[in-house]
């Protein structure tokens, strides 16, 4: 099944419901960063979060950027996800493995840890970004980003997320973000209604496996309850901005003596992109390149402020 994104409503546009499936984007970043099993449920659940938070934005160019930090040996996670559907991820220690949990899921709050902290930037595509910060609950990024959806944004929310990983890489992934809107904040009965169904909820992931769509998955949380799925599928996929050419214009930013020191010394220069992967390599013409253009913009600086 296609990684993808769909929207809908229910009680007469009381709730608002998003889900996403992201199978293959999570065995991307998997793949591009090595991670270990722990790591991928911990950035496959991250990415398909940002996905769900992103789809509520109005502009094209509207992005937002999670940032989880607790005190479990996988460090940090950091995802950027955007309206149109792109998205990429990281962990600081993708390596990390923990013996799974006695219910047999991976431990995702041990490897995150449940003492520190959830960063979220919105950067809405124009003046500056909003950003919000609140303590981790439990480092099971399900928990944590809903109770920063309550205590941030005033929005009842039940996040639901999941990734199935085995010896043969991502079998499933994805996850549902259901809200109730201030419409609908007040009617008691439908909340509780909501909070049942999905307590009772079995998981994101076994649905998925068992065959069933994002519709259908839909239907079992939200049936009898006026749900409208709108007839819009938006793809959805890893993708990392960076390239070749923005890694040279980067070097700019170091100045003309430790590009000078590259030069005589190193030869050459590489980096890593810590989103993708990607490795670039700057030769010594690139370098001397690079050099050249910092002094004529210089050159240019100067010869407009005469």
């Amino acid at each position: 099944m296609a990684d993808q994104l769909i929207r809908a409503t229910a009680a007469d546009g009381g709730i608002r419901a998003v889900g996403t499936i992201t199978t293959r984007l999570t065995e991307e970043a998997r793949r591009r960063h090595n991670l270990s099993y722990v790591a991928t449920a911990a950035v496959g659940r991250s990415m398909s979060a940002g996905l769900l938070l992103a789809s509520n934005m109005k502009r094209p160019s509207s992005r937002v950027n999670i940032r989880i930090k607790g005190n479990g040996p996988l460090g940090g996670i950091l995802v950027d996800a955007g309206l149109d559907g792109t998205v990429r991820g990281y962990a600081d220690n993708p390596h990390v493995e923990l013996p799974p949990k006695s219910n047999g899921k991976l431990d995702v709050g041990g490897a995150v840890g449940a003492d520190g902290y959830l960063y979220v930037v919105r950067d809405v595509g124009y003046g500056y970004p909003y950003s919000s910060t609140v303590n981790l609950v439990s480092g099971e990024i399900g928990e944590d980003i809903s109770n920063y959806l309550v205590t941030s944004e005033q929005t009842p929310s039940a996040l639901v997320l999941g990734v199935f990983v085995d010896a043969n890489g991502v079998q499933a992934a994805g996850g549902m973000l259901l809200q109730v809107l201030p419409k609908a904040a007040t009617d008691e009965e439908l909340v509780q209604t909501l909070e049942s169904r999905v307590s009772q909820f079995n998981g994101f992931t076994p649905l998925m496996r068992s065959g069933k769509g994002l519709p259908e998955i839909f239907e079992d949380v939200l049936s009898g309850m006026g749900l409208q799925i709108f007839p819009e599928v938006q793809m959805v996929q890893f993708h990392c901005g960076c390239t070749f050419d923005r890694f040279l214009n980067s070097l700019k930013l170091l100045g003309e003596d430790e590009l000078q020191d590259m030069i005589e010394v190193d030869k050459g220069a590489e980096a890593t992109c810590h989103f993708c992967g990607s490795v670039y390599h700057a030769s010594l013409e690139d370098l001397q390149n690079v050099m050249e253009k910092l002094r004529q913009e210089k050159s240019d600086r100067q010869s407009s402020g005469s």
